[in-house]
């Protein structure tokens, strides 16, 4: 099941962006991970082929008003030293309704002026004149995400009361194109993404684009992994019909797929270590999905965070898929994983269990 493969890079569609199947995450440096250990693990990252590194203003995660600018930052020290047209840099913006005061007061919207001092801020931080694909980090507008699952209308109305009293405004989608559409002729974006995104969100964003001769969206960024395969319902199709690249972040599932917290439920790491968070990984099937997940592994030779991250590296859909790790331990089993090739009996046996615990995080 091992084979020595070189890295793969590929095309972002409509765009002349070649990227490394996987993507450096980053969402740990400054506070999981000090400047250093981010340093190496970057350097070891492309040295090993990577060429593309995700970031966002909001970083590190979880979001905390002291450590708030601290990614960005470091990844600002070690790109000054780079040449900077060898690294890919997806950044992304904060949107509302996330309580993070500390970020322009909320934000409050997607507006001009908040999207505007975010890429600014990014770019002082980051020490660079522009980032490659630059991503709304979640939508504007109403929709279930983060581990919520259902769309809830009462949430259009200002009094939380479906079709009682006056609706809620959100930036238009169009207004927010424009204003990006401002950022590429200005040479500060090359090319535009969305992250935590659905279908119908997608969709409008490319009628816009093309009815209005606007940015066309290039990436979305959305969690993908063996207890979380939402993406193959729906949003899958509309990839493939209107070329848009995936990238798929949380692959191991905050850690739940590496195995683990199956063997010690108080391991550390991000689930013991910042409790209350990541609540899509706290419904009561994700432990015995990745019990199963990570004996189906074993049973076949095989590591669970092996089993987990190879299933998504090589998804049809998947352009780049986003990993993060807190030791250099962590980040040579993750890129030694792109080697894992899953048989054919070991990708039946996945449905198998899928069909039996389907989507347990969505």
């Amino acid at each position: 099941m091992i084979n020595r493969n070189p890295m793969q890079y590929r095309r972002i569609a409509h765009t002349d962006l070649n990227v490394s199947a996987i993507c450096l995450g980053t969402m740990t440096y400054g506070d999981q991970n000090t400047q250093a250990e981010a340093f190496e693990q970057l350097d070891y990252a492309v040295a090993n082929g990577i060429n593309f590194i995700d970031t966002a203003e909001m970083y590190p995660v979880p979001p905390k008003a002291d450590t708030y600018t601290r990614t960005e930052t470091i990844i600002g020290h070690w790109l000054k030293n780079q040449t900077r047209d060898k690294i890919i840099l997806g950044g992304k913006v904060a949107g509302p309704r996330r309580g993070m005061d500390w970020i322009r007061g909320g934000p409050p919207c997607m507006d001009r002026v908040n999207i505007r001092a975010a890429i600014e801020g990014s770019l002082t931080r980051m020490q660079t004149d522009y980032i490659d694909v630059y991503q709304l980090h979640w939508p504007e507008r109403n929709v279930p995400m983060f581990g919520q699952y259902l769309f809830e209308p009462a949430n259009e109305y200002v009094s939380g009361l479906y079709q009682e009293g006056e609706r809620k405004a959100w930036v238009s989608i169009h207004n927010q194109l424009e204003t990006l559409a401002e950022l590429i002729k200005e040479g500060k974006v090359r090319y535009i993404g969305l992250s935590n995104e659905q279908p119908w969100g997608l969709m409008e964003f490319l009628r816009l684009a093309k009815e209005y001769d606007l940015p066309r969206v290039a990436t979305v960024q959305n969690c993908y992994n063996l207890i979380n395969r939402g993406m193959e319902f729906g949003m899958s199709e509309v990839l493939f019909r209107e070329e848009v690249s995936l990238l798929a972040y949380s692959p191991l599932a905050f850690g739940h797929l590496t195995g683990k917290y199956i063997d010690n439920p108080a391991a550390p790491g991000r689930v013991t270590q910042f409790l209350g968070y990541a609540q899509r990984y706290k419904k009561p099937n994700v432990t015995p999905a990745s019990k199963a997940y990570a004996e189906l592994a074993r049973a076949h030779g095989l590591s669970p965070t092996q089993l987990a991250l190879s299933f998504v590296y090589h998804r049809w859909f998947v352009t780049s898929t986003i990993i993060g790790a807190t030791n250099m331990v962590q980040l040579k089993e993750n890129i030694a994983a792109w080697d894992t090739q899953l048989s054919a009996e070991v990708m039946l046996e996945i449905e198998h269990l899928h069909l039996r615990m389907m989507n347990p995080a969505p």
